[in-house]
């Protein structure tokens, strides 16, 4: 065996790439192993374990190159910057009391290293996700220093000294160690790892063979296999962009195969993946960053959210069906495996998510939860059929864990920077006031201009950075328009996914476009379209009962949803069992608006109207020669 062999990951290592050194892998283990400690067992005050939080990972993101590290400078000065950025964050840990002592006065030293440890993180943000978090940290702290005193009303700032800025940032929960940091080294994390781990114990395989089974024998099935698998796997991944790509491989083909369009087929599996994050019981860790940020129970933020999720696939089958309804029916009935086989094989992924969910509503809180749902897929990955995880493939999971969540931690670490800036000189306060006079005391006008602002952050930011950005900011502005709490919280949530399919900037749908072979923009077009409940829904969160009625007022606002969704899926295809003119079209948009519209004896109308369209349609349908959905 020569040097290069006795020093790559273990053979067998799923995490990494083989090229990648033994000792970061077996570093990232014991990373994954610090988290779980400090969050059961761990007595370590949060200022602290954040601050690690920091050392570790920034470390680590430093260090871990797929590439490899082929020249002695680059080498040197990756381990020089995992040095600097470790230090940075384990520096606190020994300054922290002298600082006090000296009556909250910070020498040169501290102010040194809370320089470099601002600077780190941004520079490793940039490198991981681009430069609109940086360039919004800087903007941030030199209004904070100087900009805030040359600006004139809500936003005028009188501003700070530098030294009262870095010890604002470093020394306290208010900027990169703050409730930000403390949400990524808690919720986010161990949620993450626990993905990690049902990935490695073979989830990523069961669950297309689960929708294909369920929907095998249906026109067009392959297009409900994608919506299907990427609303399981997308609860728990964190990710559209890495489900566009895991699911994708698969359903984007047998869609092909099956008859639609490349671009359709792109645009369909974009806009599933992305609902993912939308879909209880846990909503790629957004569940427990809205029961954080609202202070409402885990419960009722996932009893609230699933309906309107399941309004969002349902939206997306409409559009599938529409388009399949002259694809020829599959060959060979059921392509999955016999049912009894199935329900084998799926018990070691149901048992961990019951187990989750069991153990939120008993009361522990979601790290414990979390750290339980990992025990229980480790656990039941030993029931005959399932992928036996032992203790290398518990390693691998662990060490996957971390590699997924570094450039996220960096993220979130130099979003609290931007948080704490907002909240400390006032901004936060003064955009909401900005909103209200912008949108004129107009609720409507108010969601415009937040799906705006989403939109803009989403280009270039992540869902959850985009978030948390937008609840600091949008949620007291709704409030203030009567919207309730939850229901606030949950239209940011549904805005912040836009970015993920509208153009010019939509990583799910380019992924999905590479594996489709099509243009991008062809299937950033089809994404966009298909996930217009993105933008819908959410009005019922707010005019309806959806989110904040009783539930029989609930399951009423879903009817009623179901029907103005099917009729917009309707004008938007240009079809319903038959192609339809733009007149026609038009009218199913107008039902569409009035089934939305909260006056019941309009919606009744609407719907009724509706019905007599299908049936119109049903009559009209052997008169008619086949032909593509607009």
């Amino acid at each position: 065996m020569n040097r290069r062999d006795s020093t790559a990951v273990p053979p067998g290592s799923e995490a990494f790439p083989g090229g990648v050194p033994r000792g970061l892998y077996y570093y990232a283990v014991g990373i994954a192993l610090f988290h779980l400690w400090a969050n059961t067992a761990g007595t370590i005050p949060t200022l602290w374990q954040n601050a690690l939080h920091l050392a570790l990972f920034g470390s680590f993101a430093f260090l871990y190159r797929p590439e490899g590290l082929s020249s002695g400078l680059r080498r040197g000065l990756a381990f020089a910057g995992a040095a600097a950025v470790f230090g940075a964050g384990v520096y606190l840990i020994f300054a922290e009391d002298p600082m006090h002592m000296r009556g909250v006065r910070l020498i040169w030293s501290d102010q040194l290293v809370a320089l470099l440890a601002v600077a780190m993180t941004l520079w490793l943000c940039r490198r991981g996700s681009g430069w609109i978090m940086p360039v919004l940290v800087v903007l941030c702290a030199a209004y904070a220093l100087v900009l805030g005193r040359y600006i004139d009303g809500v936003l005028h700032f009188r501003g700070l000294g530098l030294e009262r800025l870095l010890y604002r940032y470093y020394f306290t929960g208010e900027g990169l160690f703050g409730f930000v940091a403390t949400i990524s080294s808690s919720f986010v994390f161990l949620f993450l790892l626990f993905s990690a781990f049902l990935l490695r114990s073979g989830a990523g395989e069961f669950v297309p063979r689960l929708a294909a089974a369920l929907t095998g024998r249906l026109r067009g099935g392959p297009g409900y296999v994608a919506i299907l698998s990427s609303a399981l796997t997308g609860t728990v991944s964190g990710s559209a962009v890495a489900n566009t790509v895991a699911t994708g491989s698969i359903t984007i083909p047998m869609m092909q195969r099956a008859g639609f369009r490349p671009a359709f087929a792109a645009g369909v599996e974009s806009a599933a993946s992305t609902g993912g994050q939308l879909m209880p019981p846990i909503m790629g860790a957004g569940a427990f960053l809205i029961a954080q940020f609202s202070g409402l129970p885990y419960v009722t933020v996932i009893a609230a959210a699933f309906l309107p999720a399941v309004l969002y696939f349902a939206t997306l089958v409409f559009f599938v069906a529409l388009e399949a309804r002259h694809l020829p029916l599959p060959e060979g009935g059921n392509s999955g495996p016999p049912r009894r086989r199935l329900w084998r094989e799926s018990l070691p992924f149901l048992i961990p998510l019951v187990a989750i969910v069991g153990m939120l509503v008993a009361g522990f809180t979601p790290t414990y939860a979390a750290v339980g749902g990992i025990a229980a897929t480790v656990a039941a990955s030993w029931i005959p059929g399932g992928t036996r995880m032992g203790v290398g493939a518990v390693a691998d999971a662990l060490a996957l864990g971390v590699r997924l969540m570094a450039p996220t931690a960096i993220l979130l670490l130099s979003t609290g920077l931007v948080v704490g800036s907002l909240n400390m000189t006032g901004a936060a306060v003064g955009f909401s006031q900005m909103i209200l006079s912008w949108s004129g005391g107009m609720l409507g006008a108010a969601l415009v201009l937040t799906a705006v602002a989403s939109l803009i952050l989403g280009m270039g930011l992540p869902v959850t950075a985009a978030y948390v950005m937008l609840a600091i900011v949008g949620v007291p502005a709704l409030q203030e328009l009567g919207v309730a709490l939850l229901a606030a919280h949950l239209v940011i949530f549904w805005l912040s996914q836009d970015s993920n399919v509208t153009p010019p900037v939509c990583l799910t749908a380019f992924a999905a476009a590479g594996i489709a072979r099509c243009p991008p923009f062809a299937a950033a077009i089809q994404a966009w379209k298909l996930a217009k409940g993105l933008y819908l829904i959410p009005i019922l969160f707010v005019y309806g009962d959806l989110i904040d009625g009783d539930w029989p007022e609930r399951v009423r606002s879903f009817v009623f949803g179901l029907g103005g969704l099917f009729a917009f899926a309707a004008a938007i295809a240009g079809a319903i069992l038959h192609p339809l003119r733009w007149p026609a079209r038009l009218l199913l948009a107008m039902v569409g608006a009035a089934v939305f519209w909260p006056e019941p004896r309009l919606q009744v109308i609407a719907l009724v109207t509706l019905a007599l369209l299908v049936f119109w349609s049903h009559t009209r349908r052997s008169d008619t020669r086949p032909a593509q959905p607009g």
